[in-house]
């Protein structure tokens, strides 16, 4: 079927909206027609050819309807209202566990721009273009999935703003419910104020977190980060250091920090502001080849922990739901991040959120 996408056709170009092709659906994929899908800094990455190959249909928070299922598919049917997240193999030793982020197959299953056979979904008049990213590749009218990473969504939820729960928001909120399993009373150093880290926040929230510190250059998302439930923010810009302008809030350190930026030196200042047997969790994408932060001796000697976290070490499954009964009780207000664009301005949506001007960019198919 005919579709219209964004697509990546040189590094660091702008996207640019064609029609192209779509496979119909094999016997374990289902046709989503695409409602809104959110912009992640992870596809900004990609857009520079740095994850699958070029030319590329991205997009990996999607969120739409059931159009077709295949014949094996028996999770939905036409008609549901679903969000996309990651793929997942569901048989390896990780995913029975209920460790997705970590299949075994997580490589194969969400980054190579092709089906584990090799074969592209997606076409333009003949030219085969980078596919299934995240398993689904919905910058597009219509996107192919799997049952793994479909969820169904209530009615009572926005189903255009779900998709970021997929991604950037199950990121930032899974890593402090379950990564990090912040406990009541405990005290939190966030490192950015984008989509992530403010889910963060929401999620200390939740937790029950006692000191909830913001770092963010950006004095909106500083205020946001305010009336989100941090108790204290941060300007980078006007601190003498980060270890200071932490340790005058909590002389001992924070028991847990996060870190969204991905900027080494952030990630290096962090160290010294953690309280003996601290932990550090770590989302940032950072540049290949970044050391892991910290003096091997003062990491034995308090005792701190240094964890990568892949999508908030979340089953979509189970965590999706439970983002959405916490936001429908209003205690997840995850649109307050959103700022919504038609998709055809994608580019446009870009360059506002470089400059800060919104958080969290969906596009929405319908304008």
């Amino acid at each position: 079927m005919d579709v219209q996408a964004a697509v990546a056709r040189a590094p660091l170009a702008d996207f640019t909206i064609e029609t192209l092709q779509l496979d119909d659906p094999r016997p374990d994929e289902i046709l989503v027609r695409i409602v809104g899908v959110g912009l992640c800094h992870t596809d900004i990455v990609a857009q520079a050819g740095a994850i699958v190959p070029l030319p590329a249909v991205l997009g990996h928070e999607g969120s739409g309807v059931v159009e077709k299922v295949g014949a094996d598919v028996v999770k939905v049917a036409r008609g549901d209202r679903v969000a996309i997240s990651f793929r997942s193999c569901g048989q390896c030793a990780n995913c029975r566990k209920g460790l997705a982020p970590y299949c075994h197959s997580m490589p194969a299953l969400n980054y190579t721009g092709a089906r584990t056979d090799g074969s592209k979904a997606i076409s333009a008049g003949g030219e085969a273009l980078s596919s299934n990213f995240f398993g689904q590749s919905s910058f597009a009218t219509y996107a192919l999935t799997y049952e793994r990473n479909v969820v169904k969504v209530p009615e009572e939820a926005p189903l255009e703003l779900v998709g970021p729960l997929g991604c950037g928001i199950q990121t930032g909120a899974g890593a402090i419910m379950r990564s990090l399993a912040c406990e009541a009373g405990s005290s939190l150093l966030v490192l950015g104020g984008g989509a992530v880290g403010l889910s963060a926040v929401m999620a200390a929230v939740v937790q029950g977190c006692s000191t909830i510190i913001v770092v963010e250059p950006h004095a909106a998302r500083r205020t946001l980060a305010m009336e989100l439930g941090a108790t204290h923010a941060i300007d980078p810009n006007e601190s003498p250091g980060l270890a200071g302008a932490v340790r005058a809030i909590l002389p001992i350190g924070v028991d847990y920090a996060f870190d969204t930026t991905g900027r080494p030196e952030t990630q290096q200042a962090t160290m010294a502001c953690l309280a003996p047997h601290a932990t550090f969790g770590i989302v940032g994408i950072s540049p290949p080849g970044t050391p892991v932060p910290g003096d091997m001796n003062t990491v034995m000697t308090f005792g701190h922990t240094i964890k990568g976290i892949i999508e908030g070490d979340s089953d979509p499954d189970v965590f999706i739901p439970q983002m959405i009964d916490l936001y429908l009780q209003g205690r997840l207000p995850f649109d307050r991040l959103i700022t919504t664009f038609p998709f055809d301005q994608i580019n446009q949506a870009i360059e506002a959120q470089h400059r800060g001007d919104c958080v969290k960019v969906v596009l929405l198919m319908n304008g």
